[in-house]
Order: C-alpha cells, then sequence, then structure tokens
C-alpha cells in the first residue's frame, strides 16, 4: 500500500507537488553507524557515505542504502540496521518494496507495445477499457493512453480517498494491510470523485493512471503486466531479485524490515514506529507493488537509458517533459541538481519503505539509494546524497 500524495521527500519531491504516491521519508537514524561498504572496483566515496549516514535518524527509519553504478564497477554502501531487534546491517542483496519504481517498469513495457504499433499513444482509455472509466464527469473516450504515462488524465489518485486513506496508512492500517483490492476496485475508488482537471489541461501525479495501463497492457498482450514484464524486461536482464508479490503479505528471502511512524495515544497524539514488512500490495498494483534490490533498479536503469530496452524514438518520448512543463515525461522525471547536472529516474514509497533510483541520461552512471521507512524528516537529505555523488562534493550533513 503505498503512501498518500503530497508528502515526497527530498529532491524528487518536485514531482509531488502537485501530487504523488507518496509519503515522508523518515529522518534516518542518525549518528550512528559508519557505513559499511562492500569491497567494489568503484573507487571510495566517503561523501555519499557522509550522506548515507545522515539519512539515518532515531525515532523513524533504521536504516539506509546506496549502491552507485559507473560502467561496469560498482558501489554500495550502508549505515543503521536492517531490523532493529536482530541488529543485522542492510545486505546488497536484500529484497525491499519499491513502490512507484514499478511505473518505470510499466512505461518501459507500454512503450515497447507502442514501438511493435500494437498500441498508439493516441489510443483513448475507452478503446482499450470500454465502458471502464464513466462518471462523475469521468470518460475514457476523452482520455488517451499519453495522458495516462504523464499523469495528464487527470483522474483522481485514489490513494487521496478519505476511505481508503485511512485504512492504508493511518489507524486502520494494522486492521487492514492485509486486505486485498483488485484494479477495478481502485478505478472505482478513484471514480467516486470527479476528475481534477479536463484530459490534457494540467497535469497531477495520479496513482490512477498506472492501474489504468496495468490493465491495458494486459487487453492488448492477453497476459498481465507482470507477466510481460518478466519476459521483456526481468529475464532478458537476468534481475533475479525483482518480483510481483501480487497479493503475497511476505517479502522474498533475503530481506531486513519495513517500518512505518503511525499515530498512537489517545486522539493521536504521539507517533509510534510499526512494523509493516507484512503487507497485501495490491493496493499498489501496476502502480507500485514491485519488490526489487538497488543493483536490480540499477541495472534496469542503465540499460534502459542507453537504449538497451527501448528504440530511440520511444526512450526520446519517455524523456519528454512538454506536457508537464518540465515536471514528468512517460515513467520517468528530470531531476536537476544545484551543479547544472540534469538526471533522470523514479522515487517510489510504499509503508515502510522509500527509494530513489536516478542516472544520467546516457546511462553510464546510475545511482539509487533507499531507507527501510516511509518518513524522511530531513528534506535537505536527499539532495545532499545526490550532490555528493554527482557535483563532486560532499555537503555535512546537518547536525
Amino acid at each position: 500500500m503505498m503512501d498518500p500524495p503530497d508528502e515526497r521527500p527530498g529532491m524528487a519531491q518536485r514531482t509531488a507537488r502537485t501530487s504523488v504516491v507518496a509519503a515522508v521519508l523518515a529522518a534516518l537514524l542518525a549518528g550512528g553507524c559508519a557505513p559499511q561498504e562492500r569491497p567494489a572496483a568503484a573507487p571510495a566515496r566517503p561523501g555519499v557515505s557522509a550522506a548515507v549516514r545522515g539519512l539515518v535518524t532515531e525515532g523513524d527509519a533504521p536504516g539506509a542504502a546506496a549502491l552507485a553504478r559507473d560502467g561496469h564497477r560498482t558501489w554500495f554502501g550502508t549505515a543503521g540496521v536492517a531490523d532493529v531487534r536482530s541488529k543485522r546491517r542492510i545486505r546488497p542483496e536484500d529484497r525491499f518494496r519499491a513502490g512507484s519504481v514499478t511505473k518505470t517498469f510499466v512505461a518501459t513495457v507500454t512503450l515497447q507495445l507502442v514501438a511493435e504499433h500494437r498500441l498508439r499513444l493516441d489510443d483513448t482509455v475507452e478503446r482499450h477499457l470500454p465502458g471502464l472509466v464513466r462518471g462523475n464527469g469521468n470518460d475514457g473516450r476523452r482520455i488517451t493512453v499519453r495522458q495516462l504515462l504523464d499523469h495528464t488524465s487527470g483522474l483522481f489518485d485514489y490513494t487521496g480517498d478519505r476511505e481508503l486513506r485511512e485504512q492504508s496508512f493511518g489507524r486502520g492500517l494494522p486492521v487492514h494491510r492485509a486486505g486485498s483490492r483488485t484494479p477495478r476496485q481502485l478505478i472505482r475508488v478513484a471514480l467516486r470523485h470527479p476528475p481534477r482537471f479536463r484530459p490534457g489541461t494540467g497535469y497531477r501525479y495520479s496513482n490512477t493512471d498506472y492501474i489504468l495501463l496495468g490493465l491495458i497492457v494486459r487487453q492488448v498482450t492477453g497476459h498481465p503486466y507482470p507477466v510481460e514484464i518478466r519476459r521483456r524486461i526481468l529475464r532478458p536482464l537476468r534481475l533475479s531479485g525483482t518480483s510481483f508479490p501480487g497479493t503475497r503479505e511476505g517479502l522474498p528471502a533475503p530481506h531486513g524490515r519495513g517500518y512505518s511512524t503511525r499515530p498512537s495515544g489517545p486522539g493521536g497524539q504521539r507517533r509510534a514506529r510499526v512494523d509493516v514488512t507484512a503487507l497485501d500490495p495490491s493496493s499498489a498494483g501496476a502502480a507500485g507493488e514491485m519488490v526489487s534490490t538497488l543493483d536490480d533498479l540499477g541495472r534496469f536503469l542503465q540499460a534502459l537509458l542507453s537504449g538497451r530496452l527501448l528504440p530511440a524514438a520511444q526512450l526520446e518520448r519517455m524523456r519528454d517533459t512538454s506536457g508537464t512543463h518540465g515536471e514528468y515525461g512517460l515513467g520517468l522525471f528530470p531531476v536537476r541538481l544545484p551543479c547544472g547536472r540534469t538526471l533522470w529516474g523514479h522515487n517510489g514509497v510504499i509503508n515502510g519503505s522509500y527509494v530513489l533510483v536516478v542516472g544520467t541520461a546516457d546511462g553510464r552512471r546510475v545511482f539509487g539509494y533507499r531507507v527501510n521507512s516511509d518518513v524522511i524528516r530531513d528534506r535537505q537529505a536527499e539532495p545532499r546524497l545526490l550532490a555528493a555523488e554527482f557535483c563532486h562534493r560532499s555537503p555535512a550533513p546537518r547536525s
């Protein structure tokens, strides 16, 4: 289950100002442990190591990890712990929930279908899912595949529905986190609400868009989107740490724990850290159910940006942000650093996990990091980390 919109942290929040899958990355556990770095061919990154330590602060996220790929060389660093009880560290091979990074995989398959002339960006939702998007001013006859990909459909984000939000992210989570929902149920939740704007006249991040894309992939190919992603991406790239759990509550081994900070006490005045490792991710679906590793996500993004997964025309469209005033492309968004570099990638947040994976436009350098919480209090923690990796400087974390 993804956290509610308008709260995504750090550098990636630029896409969340309008509304995103989102919540907060916690103030990762401060001060304690030095990063444990895996021996690798890549040179040491003391500035990045310090920034990873700065992600960890007591009370919210117990651990953080980062992985850099520069050509065939990799570097891995971690701080804090993967499990507050066992105190074990995060390992490179640990599986975790990747949240909305799922969208980039779904978008890649969608654009592969476009390249194969089995789907057009100007196709309407109605063409492939007749009668599904109707009511309260919503009309699938006026919404295109392109508008789903770049969040210009105007459709209400189902994660913003008050009842679903309370069950999935609020005080109802302990009772409802094992509950399953189908894609069509999630779409019906969205259709309880009128659209935010007429299709194509604005930009607002909506998880509903990618739930619909998952259904369109199935309609066009005859297979569920996880089957197509496995066939087209995971197997060719040998991404053995990536999976789509469906309604399975547990994580595949090896894995640490995932933590969320929730209201507690009378009136919810206090905050308590809750272990949310086990949950049914079907409420995220094609918008955010995927489980992966930092290495798999890095290798995927490197292959995507270097042109191994899409023809040049489709990859160029994926990075076209003209329809969103520079905010979001077709399953990727730009991250502009103070030193003038522009990176491309996606972030993801789901109960107990936050991840960001970004790379240079040519895919030669990619970088990903994660924390085992859905909260980061310090909004500057992510910009510091990316600047340390890509701007060749390492600002000191705040004390």
